[in-house]
């Protein structure tokens, strides 16, 4: 079974030669290989985490098609469906980090309704999303059913926060510059490419906030320079 995320968050540069993408589905062939590694017994959780801009839900999407390809069935989630309303996630200001990195997203949804359904214990029937962000407004709780033996990618950012580490089996940090993913995300939306931009602050100083207290990159199992999407680089192998 095969889902996508609920907003696609990443604007993907242009793939366009053979040898481009044969670089890059080396790098997906050997995430796949080492996700199927992990001993499980009923499901496996995997983070694909990064800011925004870092290429998550593109490199979710790929990963989901390759494993499938070796015959495992996926669903493929993203935090985007968990979205707190409005008037949570400003609450300390719309242009406040601190909010940003606190009030984004409704945890205990994420976890009780998604991440716990996919653990040892959990019967397989989940929800994918419980608010649609860009319409503002809660989403039909829609519960589906997933057969043991399936992997779970969820995408998206501030993955490795401290309440959300022990649910994932694998996990991979997409590590990207500012400079590099702010100016991806202006070709989608209306926003300045320049990091340093005061419209910028609440995002690039919230994911610093973010890098600071939850150290991402030491925590992920896999961590990968994606500066460059036609030629994804594994900078740190499990341990």
């Amino acid at each position: 079974m095969t889902s996508q995320g609920n907003i696609d968050r990443d604007l993907p540069d242009s793939i366009d030669s053979p040898e481009q993408n044969l670089e890059r589905q080396l790098v997906l062939d050997e995430i796949a290989d080492r996700i199927l590694q992990v001993p499980y017994e009923r499901y496996l959780r995997i983070a694909i985490d990064g800011v925004d801009g870092a290429g998550k839900t593109f490199f979710a999407r790929e990963l989901t098609n390759t494993l499938e390809l070796r015959g495992t069935d996926v669903v493929h989630a993203s935090i985007d469906g968990f979205h707190n309303p409005r008037t949570d996630r400003y609450q300390q200001g719309r242009t406040s980090p601190e909010g940003f990195f606190e009030d984004s997203f409704d945890y205990e949804s994420l976890t009780r309704l998604l991440l716990g359904p996919f653990g040892d214990d959990g019967d397989g029937r989940f929800v994918r999303a419980v608010y649609d962000v860009s319409k503002e407004q809660p989403d039909e709780l829609t519960t589906e059913a997933a057969s043991p033996g399936t992997v779970l990618v969820v995408d998206g950012i501030l993955l490795h926060r401290a309440e959300l580490l022990p649910f994932w089996d694998y996990s991979v940090f997409l590590d990207v510059d500012f400079d590099v993913s702010i100016p991806r995300l202006a070709e989608r939306d209306s926003m300045s490419p320049d990091p340093a931009a005061d419209s910028n602050r609440r995002y690039v100083a919230g994911q610093r906030i973010y890098k600071e207290r939850c150290n991402p990159i030491h925590h992920a199992t896999t961590v990968i320079d994606n500066n460059n999407l036609a030629q994804p680089r594994i900078v740190r192998s499990p341990r």
